[in-house]
């Protein structure tokens, strides 16, 4: 039987391994929702995934007692917060039915940048020199995947910056209510919200799908959706965010791999410079982040 300190000890690798875990799922969806895009509108597929995530969350909570969850303190801000959320996904993956998927996951991570921009004024964080040269440094390598001015660039890699930013905007108001509403309310709410929204666009963007094969497809991405996040929020019960927010770039190797064997996309020298540059950014600020909580 292993003692407290024992465990005490794995438990952020406990952590670590489930932030991976959570990632690779985050990323097969989207794989699944580049795949799907070839046959059927983007917001019927978007419409979907919040549909099953909602209809797994409800069935959880009712499965558990917990419907109680269902109830917020902050309906402003979840509802505010699942709108930036549905337009976030709706953004990348419209993002995805042209750009390869590596290209547009490091455009994406441009968002540590705008969460520590946006911070200054929301939050009432400071931005030191050094965590201001690691967004232009970030932003440079944005550009570098990109090249504006060149035939590889569209206005498909404006999307994953807009969902950036949309995306910093949503976990800013994560941060405000942290600690006021449990996390399953706010799961909830996040699916709510984008399964009511996508509702909308059903009678114009609602495909029947083919075959059973692409009915299940659209069901295991509200799945696995769920199950990211659920495991997210447990990983981040066993390590701290200071450790776990780097592992994020580990995107990069699910989705090169997955756009390689199913798509058989790679990124270029320039992109794959471009992706060194924006991590080695991402990874500067998560160790300033890490300093400033120290002091």
């Amino acid at each position: 039987m292993s003692s407290p300190s024992q465990a005490a000890r794995h438990a952020p690798l406990k952590g670590i391994a489930l932030m991976i875990v959570a990632i690779g799922l985050f990323s097969l969806m989207d794989t699944i929702a580049k795949y799907l895009s070839r046959s059927y509108p983007m917001a019927g597929i978007v419409w979907a995934r919040y549909a099953a995530n909602l209809l797994l969350l409800c069935a959880l909570l009712a499965a558990r007692g917990e419907l109680r969850l269902m109830r917020t303190r902050r309906p402003g801000i979840q509802v505010l917060r699942g709108a930036l959320l549905a337009s976030a996904t709706i953004l990348y993956f419209t993002s995805l039915t042209v750009l390869p998927m590596a290209e547009a996951a490091a455009i994406g991570f441009v968002l540590p940048l705008f969460v520590a921009v946006l911070a200054v004024p929301m939050l009432g964080e400071r931005l030191d020199a050094a965590r201001l040269i690691a967004i232009f440094i970030g932003l440079g390598g944005a550009l570098l995947v990109a090249r504006p001015g060149t035939a590889i660039f569209t206005a498909y890699a404006a999307l994953p910056v807009l969902m950036a930013l949309a995306n910093a905007l949503y976990q800013i108001l994560t941060r405000k209510i942290a600690g006021v509403e449990p996390a399953l309310t706010s799961l909830f709410y996040g699916a709510l919200v984008g399964a009511v929204a996508f509702s909308f666009a059903l009678p114009f963007a609602w495909v029947t799908p083919s075959g059973w094969w692409h009915w299940t497809l659209i069901a295991v991405i509200g799945t696995l959706a769920t199950a990211g996040h659920f495991i997210l929020i447990r990983a981040y019960d066993y390590a701290p965010a200071t450790l776990l927010a780097p592992l994020v770039y580990t995107q990069l190797i699910w989705v090169m791999g997955l756009g390689y064997f199913i798509f058989g996309d790679f990124p270029d020298a320039w992109a794959l410079i471009g992706m060194g540059v924006i991590v080695a950014s991402g990874l500067l600020l998560a160790s300033r982040q890490r300093l400033a909580m120290r002091s």
